[in-house]
């Protein structure tokens, strides 16, 4: 009988499982006997001084870029070089030099589990290969380095908004060993971060930048936390040259409309209206880098507040002056008005004159009358005492009647505009000192405090 042979795609199959069987043996073989030595009956499942202590890992940043702050996400994204150094005593080998080895062989070793902990998108760079870096040293010392770029949140505080501070944080951690088995600090303290010198911000300038250590608790345990805080504050030129000038330029245009006569009705309202429709669109547009929604009442809102409502307040000074021309009485009229007011006052003097004089009159004729009749009767004190209220009642309440009157005259008078023409002239000084004197007010605030 003829023997069958298989056919060649079987064979070739047989030929990739054999190759991935032998793969792990392999893979030793190809290695220098310096580095198959230090892999014998090397488990990278187990942690360095597993069972005996926990392993320390130092730590340090080397910051490349810091690419974008958003105020939207309040987020910031950086491309970060994180070194980290432990000793693992099953690598110790003789010699004075260091060995660096392929990045791909880190999977051959124990690494830390170390993760970002507001990082909303990381990614390791492998153009043109993976970014990483393993170097063994003759004592045991592992040095191994990424490059990262990661998107961290980061909290801000916008009230002070665009003169504000922006604290923001790195925090690096522990995913599985507690702080029983691995303990983490900077290398070198504050100067473990580096390359923040030569740092260049679109928006912000760097202040201050300090490093800690503290510890991360959970429900399933404490875990070792580096953390790195580093201080921005915002470069304000460009807003006042974007925002604060121009909202000014708008406030300082709607007084122009004081000098112009009231009689030309279409210039000032062509001013006062055209401003204040320019001012709400350059409020709108101050808003669109920011968070749709806020909580915060920012700088920036309460300063176009404030122009916003000069520049509003000055078309509403000339609609008031306008009404007042409309208004405003001639010279008869006014002379025939000042002639009907003194003439009312007469009429309730005189009013008061008459009621005092007929009560007079009254009392004489009782008097008269109770004298006649004393040899019948004589009053009793308590009588008197009776009589002299109502005596004196009529006249009191005239009199608080005519007080009043008085004062509302005298409160008409204050309201009234005897010439329209000096509302523009007060407007041309009140409003500018105003401003002035509210600029002063807000960036001595916002600056100081």
């Amino acid at each position: 009988m003829r023997s069958c042979s298989p056919p060649g795609s079987v064979v070739f199959i047989l030929i990739i499982s054999r190759i991935i069987e032998g793969s792990s043996s392999s893979a030793e073989e190809v290695l220098p006997p310096t580095i198959q030595k230090l892999m014998k009956g090397y488990n990278k499942y187990l942690r360095p001084f597993f069972g005996n202590g926990p392993v320390t890992v130092g730590m340090s940043l080397d910051i490349a870029s810091i690419d974008t702050i958003s105020e939207i996400n309040m987020d910031y994204t950086a491309t970060i070089f994180l070194r980290q150094r432990w000793t693992d005593e099953r690598l110790c080998f003789e010699g004075n030099k260091s060995l660096s080895l392929d990045g791909r062989l880190v999977e051959l070793l124990w690494v830390p589990d170390t993760f970002i902990v507001d990082s909303k998108k990381s990614f390791l760079h492998d153009i043109t290969v993976e970014n990483r870096l393993i170097r063994i040293f003759p004592n045991g010392t592992v040095l191994y380095a990424l490059r990262i770029t990661t998107t961290v949140a980061c909290s801000m505080d916008l009230t002070k908004y665009p003169m504000d501070k922006q604290t923001c944080t790195l925090q690096l951690e522990s995913w599985g060993y507690n702080v029983k088995d691995v303990v983490f600090y900077w290398t070198r303290g504050n100067q473990s971060v580096s390359g923040l010198d030569t740092l260049q911000l679109a928006q912000y300038t760097l202040e201050d930048y300090y490093t800690s250590e503290s510890e991360a608790v959970y429900e399933t345990g404490n875990y070792p936390k580096l953390i790195f805080h580093f201080q921005l504050r915002r470069s304000i030129l460009y807003f006042i040259l974007e925002t604060y000038v121009p909202s000014s330029a708008l406030v300082v245009l709607s007084w122009v409309s004081f000098w112009i006569s009231q009689s030309s009705v279409p210039a000032r309202i062509c001013i006062g209206v055209t401003t204040v429709l320019t001012m709400t669109t350059l409020m709108m547009g101050a808003r669109t880098s920011l968070p749709n929604a806020n909580c915060f009442i920012k700088a920036i809102d309460v300063y176009l507040g404030i122009c916003f409502s000069f520049i509003f307040g000055a078309l509403i000074e000339y609609a008031v002056a306008h009404f007042c021309t409309l208004h405003q009485p001639n010279a008869a009229n006014a002379y025939m008005y000042g002639q009907e007011m003194q003439e009312r006052e007469d009429e309730m003097n005189g009013i008061v004159t008459s009621i005092g004089s007929s009560a007079a009159l009254r009392a004489r004729k009782r008097e008269e009358m109770l004298s006649r009749a004393g040899s019948t009767s004589s009053p009793s004190p308590s009588d008197n005492k009776e009589e002299k209220p109502s005596s004196s009642q009529p006249q009191s309440g005239c009199a608080k009647s005519l007080s009043v009157a008085r004062r509302v005259v005298c409160f008409l008078n204050c309201c009234h505009v005897e010439n329209p023409h000096y509302i523009d002239n007060y407007s041309r000084l009140t409003f500018p000192l105003s401003f002035i004197f509210i600029n002063l007010l807000y960036w001595t605030y916002y600056l100081y405090f």
